[in-house]
């Protein structure tokens, strides 16, 4: 890799350029070992011609300003700082959707390496540039899979190295270099920030890859085929059974980012579908199926009876994770299953759906609510009074609205969950009550 140089390497920062440039940065972050975060700025554009840039400002403070294109145009001071807070504002309100209460980005003195996902004209990146440069870096790398030879000519003056993997002499569009070029969403960001802020993303604290051994099941139920990941990593402690919530399925990111916590601390997890691809189709337009929690609990329950019969899990104490919908079919099973099942945890869930399974579940439960989900706090409440496990806890992350997007809030729900299976599956003592930080 030409950026295996800056690896290991405490005074390295990866930016990624939103949108698709972050699930880049993501993968370059990862094999370096490096902290990553967004970098977000945006050109500043001349009253009445604002396809012109005049210059650029970046969240953090950094604004570079163009004094040619300035005194050609005749653009006034207060001008200048009118568009210029205009700017900053509007970038404000994205750095707060992406990068939440995170810090502000001190890039003094360090190695900053900018990533985007494939670069045209420049004309974006170089503001960007222009803007980053008056944050002081010690050295500044562009990194990109694919740009044309005239924009690398241009924009290599303007770094202290660029690092662009296909130079291709034929470019029409970045889309034409990927086999799938479909646009990064805002909650996928989120995602890959979340991802690389939490430490079990350090390799120095997680299992090494080739200690979790993964593979793709097909579960028989009700003469239909249900279709799932199991993970185990060497010498599992417990299994965990992930019930997906409202419209989702085994390729949740939330979920998915959840079980690789949960390995990291030695618990094997098997993520799968409830639905069909057929009834996932049907649902998509009637979200009727995703509500009966009975058909839910039902296919649960199967996948759990399949998991215990199985040669590699069936020593291991089962417990659940259940997110939306999915929770009140974990309650569900869980009842029906006391023996096998030993705790579940719900994240952001509808245990109210349980109906009146709550009076008979004896497993420890743990809820866990965002601090700005008002509705869900309410009804949590209602089902974890109707709950008759002497080990039962309702947990209310600070700041946290219900899908847990917010920075550090989906990394306290891993972390939690952790500890409470730690804490149900390996003791039989009752656990003391957790304790929640109020996030970043």
């Amino acid at each position: 890799m030409q950026l295996a140089g800056y690896a290991n390497r405490g005074d390295v920062i990866v930016l990624g350029l939103p949108r698709g440039g972050v699930a880049v940065a993501f993968e370059v972050a990862q094999a370096l070992h490096a902290p990553l975060d967004v970098f977000l700025s945006r050109k500043l554009g001349v009253p009445g011609h604002e396809e012109l840039a005049f210059g650029a400002v970046a969240v953090g403070g950094g604004r570079y300003l163009d004094r040619q294109v300035i005194a050609a145009a005749g653009i006034t001071e207060q001008e200048i700082e009118r568009v210029t807070q205009e700017v900053q504002d509007a970038l404000q309100r994205r750095a707060e959707l992406y990068r939440g209460t995170r810090s502000s980005l001190d890039l003094a003195g360090k190695t900053v390496i900018l990533v985007d996902d494939g670069i045209a004209t420049g004309a974006s990146v170089y503001a960007a540039i222009s803007a980053l440069r008056q944050m002081k870096p010690g050295k500044l790398v562009l990194a990109v899979p694919v740009a044309p030879v005239s924009t690398c000519n241009w924009l290599r003056r303007e770094v202290d190295e660029l690092i662009c993997v296909h130079i291709p002499e034929e470019f029409y569009a970045v889309g034409q270099f990927y086999e799938s070029f479909t646009q990064v969403e805002d909650a996928e960001v989120q995602d890959f920030l979340r991802q690389a802020a939490t430490p079990a993303n350090n390799s120095s604290t997680r299992n090494p890859p080739e200690a979790i051994f993964g593979r793709e099941v097909t579960i028989e139920v009700d003469h239909l085929k249900l279709y799932g990941t199991l993970s185990l990593p060497h010498q599992a402690k417990g299994i965990v059974l992930f019930a997906h919530g409202s419209g989702s399925s085994r390729h949740s990111s939330r979920n998915r980012y959840v079980a690789e916590v949960l390995q990291a601390e030695g618990f094997a997890t098997l993520l799968f579908d409830l639905l069909t691809v057929e009834e996932e189709a049907v649902d998509q337009h009637t979200a009727e199926l995703r509500f009966d929690i009975k058909l839910l609990a039902r296919r649960l329950v199967s996948v759990t009876q399949w998991i215990a019969g199985q040669p590699d899990t069936r020593s291991l104490p089962i417990a659940y994770f259940g997110a939306s919908t999915g929770a009140a079919a974990a309650l569900l099973a869980a009842a029906r299953l006391p023996g096998l099942v030993h705790a579940v945890v719900s994240r952001g869930g509808r245990p109210d759906l349980a109906g009146d399974a709550l009076g008979i579940v004896r497993v420890p439960v743990l809820l866990l609510v965002g601090g700005r989900d008002d509705m869900v706090i309410a009804l949590n409440r209602q089902a974890y009074d109707k709950l008759q496990s002497q080990n039962k806890q309702l947990v209310i992350v600070p700041g946290a609205t219900h899908l847990f997007e917010e920075a550090g809030a989906l990394e306290q729900v891993a972390q939690l969950a952790a500890v409470w299976f730690s804490r149900t599956l390996l003791s039989d003592r009752e656990a003391s009550p957790l304790k929640v930080s109020a996030g970043r």
